[in-house]
């Protein structure tokens, strides 16, 4: 049988219930406003930012002098080197806490003379824009002459046999779909004729391959890139042609399918050369060990000056450690820019990099890298576990009012890929990316072609990824 509590009982026992529930309700004011606190001291930082490479960012100055005073850098070349030394300058002349180089040997492939090429018929010649394909072969002294056997995939090739491809220059004549939203899909899902289009043909006996540039505009602008041998296939010399040039290549093989097609193009590919990757750092204030990396790659192709491919994200990365500086965020882990060597014609530069780390026993917790141009950022696309992509998602209403609203599973970057391992965020800058296969790998990615705002803007969306992940971790 229970006993009945007496009146002071009672009151005792409402007293200390009261206290609880009062304890408890403080306790949730105070975690309440903590968050609310913290919410307003990252928008804070993360405005003045924004504000600060608004108003006084060095991007811009910087992405100028290394296009228009060094210009093409591609691997194993002058301007490569050149490029080397400007950068590991300016990240001394910001005071980084380490500035230093790091060792690796490159391809070292050049162009030659300007390439030239004509569809030839009995009624005329007409000449072609085309640029070799980088680490293609040459035609030798002799221009190559042959007739045309035009083809879209390479399923199609193979049915035609060798029969009908021996002897022949392959005309790879598939376009970018114009219907992806996302246009790297629309690359994605075109590039394979370039990279291996050559192999394929050759395959076949083919003695040349041309291909449609990587390009959803038509100009008169061929596109380079790289290719890929294989070693157990004779090596055939292959070129870009622009998309203009491909059109008429195509419209002219439908009114005469006899006609010839002739080349000449004089490329060598020499002895790897020694270059470097260029690194800076501020050392971390509470967990040093822990290492959050920022950068791009500082080889361009040969034609023009790189300005978006890859200018602009070295050039943001090194922002990203000048913005934390000058507004005196002291990072708990270390934050390292890094500009990679040779990403264009062998990613030398990222594989070397992840090799020093593993064998130094780094631990990387993150990896950002812009190369996807220099244009309006809109959002990151993440490579991680759902856990981590979940995380970084859940920061998107602190830099949706800056326009990253698109934060979620996606690509991250060809020099960050080698540090792929179950633990790291592999993350990648997304610019607006309707304008950027215009100047990819062509004559076009030249300085004039970049917005100093949306330039500064993608440098300050990095840092501001970069403060996040820093103060909170993954």
């Amino acid at each position: 049988m229970r006993r009945k509590l007496n009146f002071g009982e009672i009151i005792s026992c409402m007293f200390y219930k009261t206290k609880r529930i009062l304890l408890a309700v403080a306790a949730s004011f105070i975690v309440v406003t903590s968050q609310a606190q913290s919410v307003k001291s990252d928008s804070t930082v993360i405005r003045q930012i924004f504000q600060e490479a608004l108003t006084k960012g060095k991007s811009y100055e910087n992405l100028r002098y290394l296009c228009t005073q060094i210009g093409p850098r591609l691997s194993g070349s002058e301007g490569a080197a050149k490029a080397v030394a400007y950068t590991k300058q300016v990240m001394e002349g910001y005071g980084f806490d380490r500035v230093y180089l790091q060792d690796v040997m490159v391809p070292h492939w050049v162009r030659g003379d300007k390439e030239k090429a004509a569809i030839i018929s009995k009624k005329s010649n007409v000449s072609v824009p085309i640029r070799a394909l980088g680490g293609s072969v040459g035609t030798g002294k002799k221009a190559l002459s042959a007739g045309v056997i035009e083809v879209k995939t390479f399923e199609e090739l193979k049915a035609l046999g060798r029969e009908k491809v021996q002897g022949k220059i392959v005309f790879f004549n598939r376009p970018m779909n114009p219907a992806y939203i996302e246009t790297f899909q629309a690359y994605s899902a075109a590039v394979n004729q370039r990279s291996s289009g050559a192999v394929e043909a050759a395959r076949l006996g083919a003695v040349g391959a041309i291909v449609r540039s990587m390009n959803l505009f038509l100009d008169d602008f061929p596109h380079t890139g790289g290719l890929r041998y294989d070693e157990s296939v004779t090596k055939i010399p292959a070129a870009a042609i622009s998309t203009n040039g491909a059109e008429l290549l195509s419209q002219q093989l439908k009114e005469n399918p006899a006609l010839q097609f002739e080349f000449k193009m004089n490329p060598q590919t020499l002895p790897d050369a020694p270059s470097h990757n260029v690194i800076g750092e501020i050392r971390g204030s509470e967990h040093p060990e822990e290492i959050i990396v920022v950068g791009g790659h500082l080889d361009s192709w040969d034609l023009a000056q790189g300005a978006h491919d890859d200018g602009t994200g070295c050039m943001q990365a090194i922002e990203v450690l000048r913005l934390m500086k000058v507004l005196n965020i002291k990072p708990k882990r270390t934050i390292r820019a890094v500009m990679y060597m040779n990403e264009e014609n062998g990613v030398r530069g990222g594989r070397q990099y992840a090799e020093q780390a593993l064998a130094k026993k780094e631990k990387h917790i993150a990896a950002l890298e812009s190369d996807a141009g220099g244009f309006t950022p809109r959002g990151f696309g993440i490579e991680a576990s759902p856990t981590i992509v979940n995380q970084i998602s859940k920061w998107q209403y602190l830099l949706a009012p800056f326009g990253l609203n698109d934060i979620g599973e996606g690509h991250a970057g060809t020099d960050i890929g080698p540090l792929k391992n179950d633990n790291i965020a592999l993350i990648g800058l997304k610019p607006d990316s309707q304008r950027y296969f215009e100047i990819h790998h062509a004559a076009t990615d030249t300085f004039d072609r970049v917005n100093r705002r949306e330039l500064e803007l993608g440098g300050a969306s990095m840092a501001a990824l970069i403060y996040l992940i820093d103060k909170y971790g993954l």
